[in-house]
């Protein structure tokens, strides 16, 4: 019997508490250090395993990961699953797919570690479409949007759901406290608005 994914991080200690700035620009008390479990690719194997029975049955061609953070979710998913999997990059902070090629009509899903408002995955969603492929949706190891505040593209699976709270940076009660410093974890450049919260 498969464990809890949620067990599994943090057993790498990839699930994090503390005042983080979130790459969507809001702040968050906690956070999933996702890079934590790719070191330890067994556990990374045994997550995504809960990812792929919920994808078994989907006609899929490829896997796409956004770099950084999902590249090892999209191969690791892609390997179970048998298809093939890419990623995109960012060239001057925008997203392209500058290494591989999707052909036309192809059948792509987003691999993400977190998704927590789904903003950053329609960057990739337009370079699937502008290739020609078509997206089915995002599958991702965390799945962190809210009820009121749901992806603009859909989940079509994850490996664990987790409703923690996150605020626009002016009405984060953590930085109203003033007790701990704002920390940036992601790769992702952030926009102007988000760094001056810094």
């Amino acid at each position: 019997m498969s464990r809890n994914p949620i067990e599994v991080l943090k057993e790498c200690e990839a699930f994090l508490e503390g005042h983080f700035l979130l790459s969507s620009g809001r702040h968050s008390s906690a956070y999933c250090q996702m890079a934590f479990l790719q070191q330890h690719p067994d556990k990374c194997a045994e997550v995504m395993a809960v990812v792929a029975e919920k994808l078994k049955d989907t006609d899929v061609d490829v896997i796409v990961g956004p770099a950084m953070g999902g590249i090892v979710y999209a191969y690791e998913l892609a390997r179970q699953l048998g298809k093939r999997a890419i990623f995109t990059e960012r060239v001057d902070n925008v997203m392209t797919l500058k290494r591989f090629a999707i052909k036309p009509g192809e059948k792509c899903l987003i691999a993400e570690d977190v998704v927590t408002t789904g903003i950053s995955s329609l960057e990739t969603k337009r370079v699937i479409e502008e290739a020609g492929g078509v997206c089915l949706g995002i599958a991702c190891v965390v799945d962190r949007t809210k009820a009121d505040a749901p992806s603009p593209i859909p989940i079509v699976a994850s490996a664990a759901k987790l409703d923690l709270p996150n605020y626009l940076p002016e009405e984060c009660p953590i930085c109203s406290e003033g007790k701990l410093p704002l920390v940036h974890l992601g790769s992702r450049k952030m926009k102007e608005q988000a760094k001056q919260t810094l």
